[in-house]
């Protein structure tokens, strides 16, 4: 895993392939344009429960597209760090999985 710094932060960079950040862009768009549905639907005072409804879809798919940044994580960060012998690296994860929840 790379890491860069940067004044007095820190910051870790991971490096995606092409395929890897079109899929995840493409995810994050359709989120979006959910959440702009749910903006219209506001505008056109639509019923409660139909707006509920969406905001579940879209907790929904920005969870999923959560886990799916998480799998990958694992798969190469989390992986890469343990094979190098950085057993913290288990803590940080385990308090993603806390946060993504």
């Amino acid at each position: 895993m790379e890491e860069k710094s940067c004044c007095a932060c820190h910051q870790k960079a991971k490096p995606r392939s092409e395929k890897e950040l079109k899929q995840l862009k493409n995810r994050l768009s359709r989120i979006n344009g959910q959440l702009n549905g749910i903006s219209k639907m506001l505008d056109e005072n639509r019923y409660c429960g139909d707006i509920l409804i969406q905001v579940a879809a879209v907790e929904s798919a920005l969870q999923a597209f959560g886990y799916q940044v998480l799998k990958t994580h694992m798969e190469t960060c989390v992986t890469e760090e343990i094979q190098n012998g950085n057993l913290k690296v288990v803590d940080e994860t385990v308090e993603l999985i806390r946060k993504l929840k």
